[in-house]
């Protein structure tokens, strides 16, 4: 038996559903949507729908777009000729948090891993084949996560592209800034070494 009323309940369940969410968090927002007034509530709704029948994937970088073309592959302003390969549309934000990439991107809608299914057939390699044919594209940054997934996507994405007479390169990994040398790991310092440059 629920120590809540049925719809309160359900609404905590929902919520704990969502990643990062548990029992604690996911009643204080329920709490807070109970508190809230029936426009907010309508809102925080429509909202949610809004993202399940207005969103669509972007039809050349595969970006989560409201559009046919997401707002980067619309935008005139950026550069045609790099295009920055990531695993999901979240990693798109963490670089353009950075005010310092100004080219297009490509999201592989996942990593190479085997164990789990996951092929080159399964991500959206062959787009981003097909858009280097036309080309406009002098260089692909593969920015893939730091793992043994990830790393296995740029050397074959790497291996694959290199033939095209494409520029292949991967973004730097190694120390956080901010961080100490005797809190990182042994692969953390080799691949900062690896990635060092001239200062």
């Amino acid at each position: 038996m629920s120590d809540f009323a049925e719809p309160l309940a359900r609404l905590i369940t929902e919520f704990k559903r969502l990643p990062g969410i548990g029992q604690k968090s996911a009643q204080r927002i329920a709490f807070h949507v109970m508190r809230a007034s029936r426009d907010d509530a309508e809102h925080l709704s429509q909202a949610i729908l809004d993202v399940k029948d207005k969103l669509t994937m972007c039809a050349v970088c595969n970006n989560i777009s409201d559009a046919e073309l997401c707002q980067y592959c619309r935008d005139p302003r950026r550069d045609q000729k790099i295009v920055c390969v990531v695993v999901d549309p979240n990693n798109i934000v963490g670089i353009e948090t950075t005010r310092q990439f100004n080219g297009l991107y490509h999201v592989l809608g996942g990593a190479l891993s085997p164990l789990r299914g996951i092929g080159p057939e399964q991500l959206k390699i062959k787009s981003l084949v097909d858009r280097i044919a036309k080309g406009h594209v002098e260089e692909v940054i593969v920015a893939t996560n730091p793992t043994t997934e990830g790393e296995a996507t740029a050397v074959y994405l790497s291996k694959l592209l290199k033939p095209l007479g494409m520029r292949v390169t991967r973004i730097a990994m190694g120390i956080p800034v901010g961080s100490d040398l005797e809190f990182a790991d042994e692969v953390t310092i080799w691949k900062a070494l690896e990635g060092r440059r001239e200062i």
